[in-house]
């Protein structure tokens, strides 16, 4: 049976991780393949192993083969950055997924749009 702390431990570990990330990947990241990326969400596992961080991109998934590569590359440094400000035993290992929602709700949107737009050439019946 899971813990209630052990959710919540790994909770405060996920925000402080993508607050940090955030910060890295803004401040100290260089690489042109993660520019505008958004970090969307992480999860921890309850042992504090592994944190899977999800990212969203404006411009859609066409770019995450791409970025995938470049995180992945950038990982090692990220994780001795995020070793010297948790407070953990150990960095989990950091896995990567892209998010679709932020390209999703731009595109259901921009549909709704049309449709309102639709409606408004349509005089009442």
């Amino acid at each position: 049976m899971k813990s209630k702390s052990g959710g919540q431990r790994s909770e405060r570990v996920g925000d402080a991780i993508h607050r940090e990330l955030a910060v890295l990947l803004r401040a100290e990241i260089k690489d042109p393949r993660l520019r505008n990326l958004t970090l969307t969400q992480v999860d921890v596992t309850p042992d504090l192993a592994h944190a899977k961080i999800y990212v969203s991109h404006v411009d859609g998934n066409a770019i995450w083969p791409e970025a995938e590569r470049a995180l992945l590359k950038a990982s090692g440094f990220l994780r001795s950055q995020l070793a010297r400000v948790l407070n953990t035993y150990s960095v989990p290992a950091l896995h990567f997924a892209y998010d679709n929602s932020l390209a999703n709700g731009i595109n259901l949107s921009a549909l709704i749009d049309r449709a309102l737009e639709e409606d408004s050439k349509h005089p009442d019946d």
